[in-house]
């Protein structure tokens, strides 16, 4: 299929570009300010979106999976990344931190209840903020769920995904001696942490060439080619976090917690042949919560803009005006 018209079938599914109505920095503390925007409806059904990574930050695109007659769509940018400062940076920022930051623009909005929309590492935060805030999220919307397991992260850094992708895994792993390839993660830490910059973005472009590879069946995302700036804070914070295990206190705690929010409806859009976040994780998390709704959607990867993920995102969301309005 070409590629580019997988991307106009994807924007085919989308409302139009909009703008935001309150953009700002808001200081979160421990030396982070964040970008936060809001989109929409002032008045209208609230919803805050969680991008992926960690360190992918929101971009324009994002506001447009929703109805801006409807919908107040709260979108920011995670510490260290996109337009949040410093940029980069993994000090004072682990997923509780981030956690936190949701809820503080929670409260500083007044919004006593929202919908949770999130994807990939968005998924997982969105999954952790509920456990956290059972009582804040009115309804999960998930697209490509990671559960933040060593399992997940040896699939993709430990060559299970690269025996479908050897050329692009082959890439990845030969910038990294041979004596180090038994630990990826840990192998491009030292490197994105040395201090040299021009080392450092020359791995982080490697490190997000190699996911960006694997992100979708049927469109392009440049993400390895994209400006070093912004490839060396995606590289360097989903590192920090993968070495951390995502500062989680067990391997597999979010379905060990599943009980929190199990009375919480939920949507769980899954990419058939998503090779960055399998679809194990997504049936896992599914079965025997009675309120999530898993949709296995055919011939698709990871990528949010996926032509048949982003239509059903979109139907989604359209359906969830009705229960909300």
């Amino acid at each position: 299929m070409d590629r580019s018209s997988g991307q106009n079938r994807a924007v085919a599914h989308l409302y139009p570009p909009i703008d935001p109505f309150d953009q700002q920095m808001l200081d979160v503390g421990d030396g982070h300010r964040i970008y936060v925007e809001q989109c929409g409806n002032p008045d209208g059904i609230p919803v805050v979106v969680l991008h992926g990574g960690p360190g992918g930050g929101c971009s324009p695109a994002m506001r447009r999976y929703f109805d801006p007659t409807t919908y107040r769509i709260v979108l920011f940018d995670q510490r260290g990344c996109g337009r949040s400062r410093p940029h980069a940076s993994v000090e004072n920022n682990t997923t509780w931190h981030l956690v936190r930051d949701i809820e503080l623009i929670r409260a500083r909005f007044g919004i006593e209840k929202w919908i949770v929309f999130g994807g990939s590492w968005g998924a997982t935060l969105s999954l952790l903020y509920a456990q956290s805030h059972p009582d804040r999220a009115a309804h999960l919307v998930l697209r490509g769920v990671f559960l933040m397991t060593q399992a997940e992260l040896d699939w993709f850094y430990g060559g299970g995904a690269g025996l479908f992708f050897p050329e692009q895994w082959s890439k990845f792993a030969d910038l990294i001696p041979e004596d180090e390839q038994g630990d990826m993660i840990a192998a491009y830490q030292r490197r994105l942490f040395s201090g040299d910059i021009p080392l450092e973005s020359r791995y982080a472009r490697a490190w997000a060439g190699w996911e960006n590879a694997l992100a979708a069946l049927t469109v392009s995302h440049p993400v390895g080619d994209a400006p070093a700036e912004y490839a060396r804070a995606f590289a360097r914070l989903e590192n920090h976090y993968f070495t951390n295990q995502g500062f989680l206190e067990s391997d597999g705690q979010i379905l060990s917690n599943r009980e929190a929010i199990e009375h919480i409806p939920a949507v769980i859009v899954q990419g058939r042949y998503d090779m960055i976040c399998p679809p194990i994780s997504a049936y896992r998390l599914a079965d025997g919560w009675a309120k999530a709704d898993l949709r296995m959607i055919k011939a698709s990867g990871h990528a949010l803009s996926e032509p048949a993920i982003t239509a059903e995102l979109v139907r989604t969301m359209d359906d969830l005006r009705a229960v909300y309005a």
